[in-house]
């Protein structure tokens, strides 16, 4: 069977309220109820939280759970979105893994969470043979403006660490690969958010200039699935 994408559970349909606490959400129900999400998504969340546009959430049986909803998506004006952070690195391991992104197809092996030093882990590391080896780290984009997706959307010095990790890799002779995966339907082209973080900017054009590949892809997104779509340009 074909890899289509990421299948979404059942969802549930409403609008967003506000979100706040970072990690929290109130969505209006259709009923008019209103219900506090999760919302696994660390960043700013730019352009993608407006109060009163329509949202849905997904719900868990898990009794052990303190929210039993998850925020999934968001339509804004411009496109559908998916805000779960959790998406991405699920996403791009299994498209890797089938053969859908062209630049990465010769690898047997995919493995998760891999630690590359004593205080990192990148996401994914791709084998074939004992010397051939690929370092990808998947961050998630959802800022878009005027057809331009950016990253980061809030300041990480977390993501200018790993940045600076697979330029030491790349130093040491494996393959090293930045993929930004753009959940969104109406991005035109990438380019660092410099406005935001000026340092991940830098570090990224540094990155680059030693090696570091930078793959950008977006999404196809509907409320059953979000999929692996096209290849986005990179502006530096």
């Amino acid at each position: 069977m074909t890899y289509k994408g990421y299948e979404l559970p059942r969802l549930i349909q409403g609008k967003l309220v506000k979100r706040y606490k970072r990690f929290l959400a109130d969505i209006e129900l259709e009923t008019g109820e209103i219900v506090i999400a999760h919302c696994a998504n660390s960043g700013s969340m730019r352009g993608c939280a407006t109060p009163g546009d329509p949202v849905w959430i997904s719900q868990s049986d898990n009794p052990k759970r303190k929210l039993k909803y998850t925020w999934e998506l968001i339509q804004s004006k411009d496109s559908m979105i998916g805000v779960n952070t959790q998406v991405p690195n699920k996403l791009v391991k299994a498209s890797i893994e089938n053969g859908l992104i062209p630049e990465l197809k010769e690898y047997t092996r995919v493995t998760a969470e891999v630690k590359t030093s004593d205080h990192t882990r990148l996401d994914l590391l791709l084998e074939n043979g004992a010397e051939n080896k690929c370092y990808v780290e998947i961050k998630n984009c959802t800022l878009v403006e005027e057809g331009v997706a950016m990253f980061p959307d809030a300041v990480t010095t977390r993501g200018q660490k790993h940045l600076d990790e697979l330029v030491d890799l790349k130093r040491q002779g494996h393959r090293a690969v930045i993929f930004y995966l753009i959940q969104r339907m109406d991005a035109r082209e990438f380019t660092p958010a410099a406005m935001i973080d000026a340092v991940y900017a830098q570090k990224l054009h540094h990155a680059v200039e030693n090696g570091v590949e930078i793959m950008t892809w977006d999404t196809d997104i509907d409320t059953g699935c979000i999929a692996i779509r096209r290849s986005v340009p990179v502006r530096l």
